[in-house]
């Protein structure tokens, strides 16, 4: 994952959690932080 692609899932996630118009999509969070978690579990030094 790019570190554009990590910025856009961690705006993604920022807006789904923090929006109060936004909808909560439970699923769409615990995806996106298992994407997040395959990252940096193949890259340790990332921080």
């Amino acid at each position: 994952m790019s570190d554009a692609e990590m910025d856009r899932r961690m705006a993604e996630l920022d807006r789904l959690l923090n929006d109060p118009e936004t909808r909560m999509d439970a699923e769409r969070v615990w995806t996106i932080l298992a994407e997040i978690k395959t990252v940096r579990s193949a890259c340790p030094r990332r921080a």
